[in-house]
């Protein structure tokens, strides 16, 4: 099923028992984080959170928790919520191969029906903003969808950038933007700061579930987001010219936020709590001048908490992560079988892989961090046999128990890149990545004794459906 918007998706989750209005009233501060901060708790089938009677607001609507779960993940996807996680990976691997589905432009956007301009904009009389964690700086945006295009190629629609980037709020029409190095939007600014330019960029608040999941994932710099949207969805995403900037934008979203990236213009924002577990300090960021806000009459404002794993970004960036690393990495190693990416965003990161010889599964491990994403992200590879399933730890844990050696298996090559959040590093953006080999050795390596391994008997399969099937009719 494919959502055009986030109130579709918000009906859909209602009707599968996958979203809890909270109806009772609660403080913006610190209720409605601190029921988010809970909500992943609940399991790998908790809902999302709706808010709709905030002390202090008027006609406020805050959605949390949207796709923290892998039920809702699934129901994102347009698949049964009782979809499990390796199944999920599997799946969007298979619509990764529908890529590119061109997008739909549209007329009468949803979002067109209130605007704000110039000096009469005033963000926090649009958004019920709130901080998420005790030590944030200040209020946030931190799901939205952030267009902008390459200024030395505007019409190449394969460089257009559509990204989730933390933004904090610093004034009624004023902004500042945490682009990453390593993600296309810091590379658009870059461009257009060399030209004397700012860079026009339009920022989508509240979007059909597909977008969120698209805009988080590490796609080539020359790859179109909307294209995979559309490939996920099995249909085209539809989209709209932003009336400002003309960039474009999802159709179906309650918040259009337009304007400029100030060229060479820096504040300090932060600190605020990341998806690493860790606050951030305080830093220099480009700085957003905003000209104009569309919206839907009474928009749905939907937020993302932050903090210590699992939350709601570590669905949203599990799936979408584990995709491209294996499609970049099957490219050069077809023995590739499957890539666990899911924790942490990828810091740490599962391959499993048949071998060609001695010394292969350190070569796979090495190629991990040299793709587009390993390079900013993964500080752990992992690399274990074709018969051990990534997504399972007992296994993973087990190969690391019984194949690893640390005399010639734990390989560490200084002074990598990280993304500047990463806490374990003594510089800002630059550590130590490691490589654990916990495959079995293969000729010419001889090392160890692993003759006779153990294998599942002939008949498990057969055992563990008739078991699934008694246990169900119990």
């Amino acid at each position: 099923m494919a959502y055009d918007d986030l109130r579709g998706f918000l009906e859909v989750l209602d009707r599968e028992g996958q979203l809890l209005r909270i109806t009772e009233e609660v403080k913006p501060e610190p209720d409605i984080a601190a029921a988010a901060n809970a909500a992943p708790r609940l399991g790998d089938a908790a809902p999302a959170l709706y808010f709709d009677n905030i002390s202090g607001f008027t006609n406020a609507r805050i959605a949390m928790n949207v796709h923290g779960s892998w039920a809702n993940h699934a129901l994102a996807l347009g698949l049964p919520k009782e979809t499990g996680t390796k199944e999920q990976v599997e799946e969007f691997i298979r619509r990764w191969a529908e890529f590119p589905v061109r997008p739909e432009w549209r007329e009468h956007p949803l979002w067109a029906q209130n605007t704000q301009d110039g000096d009469d904009v005033d963000i926090f009389e649009v958004l019920p903003l709130i901080r998420l964690n005790d030590g944030d700086g200040g209020f946030y945006i931190d799901k939205a969808a952030v267009v902008s295009k390459d200024p030395e190629d505007p019409e190449n629609s394969g460089k257009q950038n559509v990204g989730i980037y933390r933004i904090e709020v610093k004034g009624r029409r004023r902004l500042a933007l945490q682009p990453v190095p390593v993600h296309d939007i810091a590379q658009h600014l870059r461009k257009a700061e060399e030209r004397g330019e700012d860079l026009p960029v339009a920022i989508a608040v509240g979007n059909d579930p597909v977008i969120s999941i698209v805009a988080s994932t590490p796609m080539r710099y020359d790859e179109n987001e909307y294209e995979l949207a559309g490939a996920l969805r099995g249909a085209p995403a539809p989209i709209a010219a932003a009336p400002l900037t003309g960039l474009p934008v999802p159709w179906g979203s309650e918040v259009v936020i337009e304007g400029v990236i100030e060229s060479r213009e820096r504040e300090v924002e932060g600190p605020f709590g990341e998806f690493t577990g860790h606050y951030s300090g305080g830093r220099s960021m480009p700085v957003i001048r905003i000209d104009k806000i569309s919206y839907r009459s009474d928009p749905v404002f939907e937020h993302l908490y932050l903090g210590m794993p699992w939350t709601e970004i570590d669905y949203l960036m599990a799936a979408n992560t584990c995709a491209p690393l294996y499609e970049q990495l099957t490219r050069d190693f077809p023995e590739v079988q499957a890539v666990n990416a899911t924790y942490t965003h990828g810091l740490v990161v599962i391959v499993s892989t048949k071998k060609r010889y001695g010394g292969f599964a350190k070569a796979v491990g090495m190629r991990v961090l040299t793709t587009p994403h390993g390079m900013g992200y993964a500080a752990t590879v992992i690399v274990v046999d074709e018969d051990v399933d990534p997504f399972n730890l007992p296994q993973v844990m087990w190969a690391l128990s019984t194949k690893m050696n640390p005399a010639g298996d734990l390989i560490t090559i200084p002074n990598l890149s990280v993304m500047e959040l990463g806490p374990q590093a003594n510089t800002p953006g630059i550590v130590d990545k490691l490589i654990i080999d916990a495959t079995t050795p293969v000729r010419p390596d001889h090392r160890g004794n692993y003759g006779n391994a153990v294998r599942d008997l002939p008949e498990m399969a057969e055992w563990l459906t008739r078991l699934r099937q008694l246990a169900a009719t119990r």
